[in-house]
Parts: structure tokens; sequence; C-alpha cells
């Protein structure tokens, strides 16, 4: 989160019109994604490495798939210095109409996330019997 501060000028007053970032906002990395197409619906495999199913969210909203993923620090008592930032994930697809999002299932197994997004009914092919007179 942006935390943003008034810049003091130097004659000690408030400048309302300046501003100064104070804090770095949080960054994110694009998670590298597989995704299948198969008779049923749409697999896809996202690896977000360190996340537990703790840290992730996975939403649909609008059309709109929303995979986030906060990877937590586990920090050694005796640690001295740290020279890295774990970054957390975040990526964000726009899904067709053909995918049922009430039967998106999600599955986290070491660090790869696993969707599967289901057609609607209407939209999986099918074999029409074909009656002889």
């Amino acid at each position: 989160m942006t935390n943003i501060e008034r810049t003091v000028s130097e004659s000690g007053r408030v400048s309302p019109d300046r501003k100064e970032l104070t804090r770095q906002e949080e960054r994110y990395a694009i998670p590298p994604v597989d995704i299948y197409e198969k008779e049923d619906g749409l697999v896809v495999l996202a690896d977000l490495p360190g996340v537990t199913s703790k840290g992730l969210s996975v939403n649909v909203e609008n059309g709109i798939l929303t995979i986030e993923g906060k990877v937590e620090r586990q920090a050694a008592e005796d640690m001295i210095s740290e020279e890295f930032d774990l970054t957390s994930f975040y990526r964000q697809f726009r899904i067709s109409e053909t995918i049922d999002t009430e039967k998106i299932k999600a599955t986290l197994k070491k660090g790869v996330l696993t969707l599967l997004l289901p057609k609607v009914e209407k939209a999986k092919p099918r074999q029409i019997f074909i009656q002889s007179a």
C-alpha cells in the first residue's frame, strides 16, 4: 500500500500541491502459465513458488479471472542480513462466456496452481443421433 505524505517547503509550510512518495508500492511478478484446451473445458497451470493455499486468492468477476498469490517469508531467527525480497504474484485473464464460472475448481500442489475451467453445457460439443426413416 502506498503512503503519500505532504512535502514541507523550506519555509516550513506544507505545500498542498506537492506530494512525496515515502513507501514503495507493492510489486508483483507475473507467474508463468500454461493453458490447455480439452473437450470439456480449459486447464490452467500457474507456477507460484512459495505460495501456500493460505496466501492464494482466485476470483472471477465480470468475466475476469484473477490469480493473486502472496509469498510468506519464513525468516530464520538467526538471520543477520537480507539481500532480496520475495515477490508476490498477480495475473488476470479475460474468460469467455463459454466457461461455467460456478464450476471452476482449483488445487495447489508444490507451488503449482491447477485451475479446471469447465465449459457450460450448451458450449460442449456433442454427437447428434440421426434417425433413419
